[in-house]
């Protein structure tokens, strides 16, 4: 069974991926890798130097975002309510997707800008075609409430993107990092999956390219946090 990565930062995520992509095509090809995405946080920087990489390398490169999307609406600009928005990755499908996604994440940045670009619900039910969602981390809405144990709400949040998506283009995902949070929150998503129809997708999201680079990682996101590294943080979904 072959395996492609669908959720991957970039050093465009800044201060918090560490995958150079001058190294990433290679990378992928060693591994039987015929395709990748890149879903930088909140940007779309890279897309341009990803994609010619991976086209050099005969890498078939899929275009995306790991959006924010704002718990309210992304002109709420309030610091109790609107500084921790929710996670979520888009992926463009076809040119439609790919106009759709630039417009989605320069009006991130136009309107919904308060610490980070934001968008909301009005936006992605206005843009939404041509692209395929992804539930996204621990930092996602949807495992969020399962976290918070409202399994109701987070079956009707996944009801809600796969009706905006249309099915087939809405995905939950399931990560297996160690984390002991993931673990409830993937059973909950395959019970999710069982009772809705709605497919889940294997995803690794990965923020550096080799094992050997995670120390390496780590001093990275302490400099975003500015904590130190024997801090005991957690700074995995930052």
């Amino acid at each position: 069974m072959s395996f492609v990565h669908l959720h991957l930062h970039t050093e465009y995520s800044l201060l918090d991926g560490a995958i150079r992509i001058k190294s990433l095509p290679a990378a992928l090809k060693a591994m039987g890798m015929n395709a990748c995405a890149i879903t930088d946080h909140g940007s779309m920087y890279g897309i341009i130097d990803f994609y010619n990489a991976c086209i050099k390398e005969k890498i078939k490169p899929i275009i995306g975002c790991e959006i924010y999307v704002a718990r309210r609406s992304r002109f709420d600009k309030e610091a109790a309510f609107d500084s921790d928005p929710y996670h979520l990755i888009l992926l463009a499908k076809d040119k439609d997707g790919f106009r759709n996604l630039m417009k989605l994440d320069s009006l991130a940045f136009i309107e919904g800008f308060y610490s980070k670009p934001r968008i909301d619900r009005e936006l992605l039910e206005k843009y939404s075609s041509g692209l395929i969602a992804l539930s996204a981390c621990l930092g996602g809405e949807i495992p969020g409430l399962i976290m918070l144990g409202d399994i109701n709400s987070a079956r009707e949040t996944a009801v809600y993107y796969d009706n905006v998506f249309g099915r087939g283009n809405f995905y939950l995902e399931l990560q297996n990092n160690g984390i002991p949070e993931q673990t409830a929150v993937n059973a909950a998503m395959i019970e999710i999956s069982n009772e809705t129809g709605i497919p889940l997708v294997a995803t690794n999201d990965c923020h550096y390219l080799n094992r050997t680079d995670a120390r390496a990682h780590d001093i990275l996101l302490c400099m975003q946090t500015a904590s130190k590294v024997s801090d005991q943080i957690g700074r995995a979904h930052v």
